[in-house]
């Protein structure tokens, strides 16, 4: 359907540019450079591969299409300058196709390269290329088998990345040992930085080499870089293998591979759940809470700090501190029915088609974290629950397909006000030239006559002159007196034979002198004459030749005239009946994308709304038994401490020493016994 479209839109670019040149319009495209170091020969192909380089692969799908079927249409196209970059442009179609996931006209155009006569270093990059293609597909068997194909080496820009997707292909086909062996030649590529060795380690594990993959993965997280892609791929290491590693029970060798990941990375959250339960599976909840308490303060719409909300509680249950426990569990109940009444909504926003709305509106479109921004329009529903979904390959294929189809059916319905705009001007054209072509018709065809006539006189001129040179004709270059002196004496003979006697001898002399004078002068002076002539039909020559270029040209102009509002309406009404047929298709199509990523994504909110109501659920119970935990603490504590009270009671209720008034009664009768 695809390449339909684009025939469509190259047929009317083509008019649309013998529609401009015939208003006398000049279009300059900006040239670009291309991706060879030869220099630009031709612009449009310099235009073609700017927009390829914008990312704007219709475009450039478009404009390479259109000017391959004008090049070869042309008489003699080894004469356009487009022939300079003629394989370049019939490779990059195939190329752009792929990059617009045109991936089945991609690859007929790849296969019909494997199979013409080309050279084996095309033939092998052809062979990669479709072994791309098929791996984007997801088809690990059918990319094998083309990259089989590849006979040698393959041209130096491509190596690194055929032997990189080769060990791809290895590892979806579970064949590692073969993987880990390319992965390792390509250590030290710097278009592959990061990934050869993540792509290594991860074939390490899998190939049962655990220390080796542990290694290279901790050698690659432990680097730092300022691009976010980079450094997104080191905290990605990180984080796989610190899960890795607690999912072994190994807790202490964990934790530091957490610590690496970026704070303010998109693995941040993640990074930070795993960091406390890894605390919290040794046992040291105290520990946990360090990057729990972090991360609870962050966007409750993350499933890791949905996840944390119960996790801090929880901690501070372990710790015995049940009325902080009891107070986290009460936030996290609040924020759960927040966060579930939002994800009502945004469903019932879905189903009404706002959504599908948001996805096609265009200032959503033109900032890189497109997705974040839908959340920020109107009436548009809550994404951020969708963040994971839509950064899933086929959810991402799925959203691709449908604002291309999307920027298909709105560029044809710009189409179709184009054709109406065409429309209206060749009406403007028709009622401006109608009127004033038969005036100028009949001027034409006088001024055809009188060319005609010129050219007649200078044909007998010139055939005259050509007599000349075979016998001399002095009469032929008299002038117009000579011609008339001539003429005279010539009636003036056959008056004299015809009535000789009414003449003198006199008379007759004087005839047969002027006679001899004049052939006399024509004779003598036939050369010069002569000469003269051919300057004089030179000269003609000159003048009838500026006067048939004028003809030519009011005749070229004459036929644009009728040519600017003549014989347009047939290409205009098919080329809108394709478009139309083209929109109902599209309708269609969208129409179906659409159902499939609004099912997606309200399945994707449906769990983690129900996840939300399971841990509110879970929150509830524990906010209870926190709570009974809590008033159990409290009254152990009272009766603790009416215990302490009711033995201090006793302490002052029996003293230790005998009474004081005891003591001198002894003394006393010590004294009596002494007097006495």
């Amino acid at each position: 359907m695809l390449r339909s479209l684009v025939n469509v839109l190259s047929c009317q670019t083509r008019m649309m540019l013998g529609a401009l040149s015939l208003c006398s319009l000049a279009a300059l495209p900006a040239a670009a450079a291309t991706e060879s170091q030869e220099e630009l020969k031709d612009l449009f192909f310099g235009a073609a591969m700017f927009h390829a380089h914008q990312e704007s692969y219709f475009d450039a799908i478009v404009a390479l299409d259109t000017e391959l079927a004008q090049y070869h249409r042309l008489d003699q196209p080894e004469l356009d300058p487009f022939s300079a970059h003629l394989g370049q442009a019939e490779f990059s179609v195939g190329d752009l196709e792929l990059s617009y996931r045109m991936h089945r006209e991609a690859g007929r155009a790849i296969e019909a390269v494997l199979q013409g006569n080309v050279s084996q270093p095309v033939r092998n990059e052809a062979a990669y290329r479709l072994a791309k293609i098929h791996y984007h597909k997801q088809q690990p068997r059918n990319a094998l088998h083309a990259l089989e194909m590849i006979d040698g080496r393959v041209p130096e820009r491509v190596r690194a990345d055929e032997q990189f997707l080769r060990a791809r292909v290895y590892m979806q086909l579970g064949r590692f040992e073969e993987a880990v062996e390319l992965l390792q030649d390509l250590k030290g590529e710097e278009s592959l930085e990061g990934f050869v060795s993540f792509n290594l380690g991860i074939a390490q594990l899998k190939a049962g080499e655990e220390e080796r993959g542990v290694l290279e993965l901790t050698a690659l997280g432990r680097k730092r870089s300022s691009e976010a892609a980079l450094q997104a791929l080191y905290d990605k290491t990180n984080l796989l293998l610190g899960s890795h590693l607690m999912e072994l029970g190994k807790l202490d060798m964990a934790r530091p591979y957490f610590d690496r990941v970026n704070l303010d990375g998109p693995f941040s959250n993640r990074a930070l759940l795993g960091a406390g339960w890894v605390e919290a599976r040794a046992g040291r909840y105290d520990r946990a809470l360090v990057p729990w308490k972090l991360l609870q303060d962050r966007k409750g719409t993350s499933e890791p700090v949905q996840e944390v909300m119960l996790a801090v509680p929880y901690a501070y249950g372990k710790l015995d501190v049940h009325s902080t426990a009891a107070i986290n569990y009460g936030r996290a109940l609040d924020a759960f029915g927040r966060e579930i009444d939002t994800l009502t909504q945004s469903i019932h926003s879905i189903r009404k088609g706002k959504f599908l709305e948001a996805l096609r509106r265009k200032e959503a479109t033109q900032v890189q974290n497109w997705v974040v921004a839908l959340r920020n329009l109107p009436e548009a529903p809550e994404t951020h629950y969708l963040l994971d979904l839509m950064a899933s390959n086929d959810y991402q294929e799925f959203l691709r397909n449908y604002r291309d189809l999307n920027d298909l059916y709105e560029r044809n319905e710009e189409w179709l006000k184009s054709l109406t705009a065409y429309e209206d001007i060749i009406r403007i054209r028709r009622n401006y030239y109608e009127p004033l072509l038969p005036e100028l018709d009949r001027q034409f065809r006088e001024l055809d006559a009188r060319i005609k006539l010129r050219m007649e006189q200078r044909d007998q001129f010139a055939s005259r002159i050509e007599q000349m040179l075979i016998s001399r004709r002095p009469e032929y270059l008299a002038t117009a007196e000579e011609q008339e002196a001539r003429l005279k004496l010539l009636e003036l003979s056959g008056k004299i034979a015809e009535h000789p006697q009414g003449f003198t001898e006199t008379t007759l002399e004087r005839v047969q002198r002027l006679k001899g004078v004049l052939d006399l002068r024509l004779s003598f002076e036939y050369d010069q004459r002569l000469t003269e002539a051919y300057k004089h039909l030179a000269e003609l020559n000159q003048e009838i030749e500026s006067l048939q270029s004028v003809y030519d040209s009011f005749v070229r102009s004459r036929q644009a005239a009728t040519h600017s509002y003549t014989g347009y309406d047939r290409d205009i009404t098919r080329l809108r009946a394709r478009i139309q047929q083209t929109q109902r298709r599209l309708k269609t199509l969208m129409a179906r994308q659409g159902t499939m990523l609004e099912a997606l994504a309200i399945a994707e909110l449906e769990r983690r709304r129900a996840q939300l109501e399971s841990y509110q659920i879970k929150a509830r119970f524990a906010l209870a038994d926190s709570y009974d935990r809590a008033n159990e603490l409290q009254e152990q504590r009272e009766d603790e401490f009416k215990v302490e009270q009711h033995k201090a009671l006793l302490e002052e209720q029996i003293p230790e020493e005998n009474p004081a008034e005891m003591e001198p009664v002894e003394e006393e009768e010590s004294a009596e016994g002494g007097d006495s």
